[in-house]
């Protein structure tokens, strides 16, 4: 740990994947700044980051049913997949370089393949399932897709999940592509902050941040308490990140910029079943999503996952959502009451009118017996033996709430950067996608409140990301040049069968 100034370039608040990586980013784009990072905790990414508390897939939209929507004509909308792809390219590349360089050494501790693929049943969803292949087929971010509703084929690629599905009377159907990665962002954001500490930066946990407060020079002044030492002392920096997971809103609300008036949060929960039974985990190598079920909201998809969590492989279905006031897994109970504020409680109360739906479904969840949840696994995976698995409860997530063109307080599921006008701080809220699109989101950051920098910037960034300001999917070339690069460094293997 470097010695702690009383006055610093930039502070980043929270110790996991988004201030490791803005952290990184700084550090490679102006290597002479002075970075302090702020963790509460006594050790990085043990909230949103953490292995267990995240699902690690790197969200690309090849499995994510959600992210295609079905039009009322009955054709797909594909903008929202395109861009979250587009999106983990970008993250690709920066890891990649990071490997190529030698400030990520073992890539396999953090990214491995593992296949990504949709899988449903019933006709009119292995129809929706055919249609979205079709209108994704052509482009070539999505073009090693493969899909089947073949028994044979689909024993091949999921014995587990076919195992006890014998005499088939319902449709069922599968897409696969072996692009498709599991990510451990616990501990890709211990390498990089390990990284930042090596390159002169300051990391401090146990460190909680009180208060931010702007000063006449656009300058901040952070109130910050030494847990361990039991003492509170003042830090003043000419940029502060906030990334404290589900502690931003909070922490951005005490900022009193305009920009963090009339903005809530809604507090999910979640629970995951995890098998570690090896004779089971070796049946099943993939990252399976089906369709939410109706009236269930994005974050609800069920998945089946193959995860690799301190080397070793294991298997997680969920996630069943639960509720709680807490913002953080290790927060505090009234930290939903304390979120509401005379500016934001007509957002809050009109958001709480229109997700009366999303309300029931979180009672229904919360209602589930251990073996209502066996039940659903089972839709996945018809032999699972209670014995085999068990429950995990999984990190908080904290939805946006904000008044938007659809309406005031309008529930936002996804992440958002929250900016202040002088570019001084930024803020990050929401979710998923969330850690996979660190590296675009941190770049968005930097570009929005560095804009007089930013320019000066541009070519180091190029280096790092070479689809920098090009979209992959219009470009085959560009994509096949940046791809092999990716799965040279990043040591993937994509076309394994």
């Amino acid at each position: 740990m470097n010695n702690l100034h009383n006055k610093t370039d930039v502070v980043l608040i929270g110790g996991g994947i988004m201030s490791a990586t803005l952290g990184m980013l700084l550090k490679e784009v102006q290597p002479d700044w002075e970075i302090s990072v702020f963790e509460r905790l006594g050790k990085c990414a043990e909230e949103s980051s953490n292995a267990w508390n995240n699902a690690g897939t790197g969200h690309s939209a090849l499995c994510e049913l959600n992210y295609t929507k079905e039009q009322a004509d009955g054709s797909i909308d594909i903008t929202k997949a395109i861009h979250i792809n587009e999106q983990f390219q970008v993250s690709k590349q920066f890891w990649a370089h990071l490997v190529k360089t030698g400030q990520l050494p073992e890539p396999k501790k953090f990214i491995r393949s593992v296949p990504h693929m949709s899988f449903v049943t019933g006709t009119d969803n292995v129809r929706f399932l055919k249609a979205r292949v079709e209108a994704l087929k052509d482009n070539n971010l999505f073009k090693n897709m493969t899909i089947s509703d073949e028994p044979d084929t689909l024993k091949e690629w999921i014995p587990l999940m076919m195992e006890g599905r014998q005499n088939l009377t319902t449709p069922i159907a599968a897409t696969r592509d072996h692009s498709g990665t599991d990510v451990n962002f616990g501990a890709l954001t211990g390498q990089l902050l390990t990284r930042i500490e090596e390159r002169g930066a300051g990391v401090y946990y146990e460190h909680e941040v009180l208060d931010l407060k702007q000063n006449k020079d656009k300058t901040w002044t952070i109130k910050i308490r030494d847990i361990k030492e039991d003492k509170v002392f003042t830090v003043v920096s000419k940029f502060v990140f906030i990334g404290a997971g589900g502690a931003s809103l909070p922490l951005l609300q005490k900022t009193g910029i305009p920009e963090s008036k009339h903005v809530g949060g809604f507090p999910v929960s979640g629970l995951f079943l995890v098998c570690k039974n090896p004779d089971v985990v070796e049946k099943h190598h993939a990252k399976v999503y089906g369709k939410a079920k109706v009236g269930a909201p994005p974050m609800s998809v069920p998945h089946l996952d193959t995860r690799y969590i301190d080397g070793e492989r294991t298997l997680l279905f969920g996630p069943f959502a639960g509720f709680s006031p807490k913002f953080l897994k290790q927060g505090s109970y009234f930290d939903l009451i304390k979120s509401v504020k005379p500016n934001n409680l007509l957002t809050m109360l009109a958001a709480g009118a229109k997700e009366i739906p999303l309300t029931k479904y979180l009672v229904q969840q919360l209602m589930l017996s251990n073996d209502e949840r066996m039940d659903d696994l089972r839709e996945f995976v018809p032999n699972a033996k209670n014995e085999d698995w068990r429950v995990v409860v999984a990190g908080q997530r904290v939805q946006v709430i904000k008044d938007t063109d659809k309406g005031k307080g309008t529930l936002q599921f996804g992440t958002e950067v929250i900016a202040s006008q002088d570019g001084t701080l930024a803020a990050l809220l929401g979710a998923s996608p969330g850690a996979s699109t660190a590296v675009p989101v941190m770049l968005d950051v930097l570009q929005r409140t560095f804009g007089h920098t930013f320019s000066e910037w541009e070519p180091k960034i190029k280096e790092m990301v070479p689809s920098f300001g090009t979209k992959l999917s219009d470009d085959a070339a560009l994509y096949e040049t940046v791809n092999q690069e990716v799965v040279k460094y990043l040591q993937l293997n994509p076309e394994t069968k």
